[in-house]
């Protein structure tokens, strides 16, 4: 289910590379590239960002400004576009700097509505 999911995305999105579900400890659930997204070390990139992610939402709550449900981080290369399931786990979406940003949030959200039921009780 959750391959079939990040396939979707990733099939959805212009210029996608890849896209993985991750837990807070920096481990991905799953994943699934395309071949220029495979030759990447994409999987490595977006386990150095949970720390990120870990900051940012602590920030969130620090500031009383509320919990972190979303997160972009462009690079020369590459944007990661993160979407929050819950605090322990997220997906990844990484994209060319040519892609398509306003359908990957968009299908994050799409993902974020079907498989956070999945993740509520991990």
């Amino acid at each position: 289910m959750f391959k079939d999911a990040l396939q979707s995305i990733v099939a959805n999105t212009d210029g996608s590379l890849g896209a993985l579900i991750m837990g807070a400890d920096g481990l991905s659930v799953e994943k699934f590239f395309n071949e220029e997204g495979a030759a990447a070390n994409l999987d490595v990139a977006a386990a150095e960002f949970t720390s990120l992610i870990r900051s940012a939402a602590r920030s969130g709550k620090d500031l009383a400004l509320g919990d972190l449900h979303e997160l972009v981080v462009g690079l020369g290369r590459v944007t990661f576009l993160t979407r929050l399931f819950n605090k322990e786990y997220f997906v990844v979406l990484a994209v060319k700097p040519e892609g398509n940003l306003g359908r990957a949030r968009y299908e994050l959200r799409k993902a974020e509505l079907t498989l956070a039921h999945e993740f509520a009780h991990m």
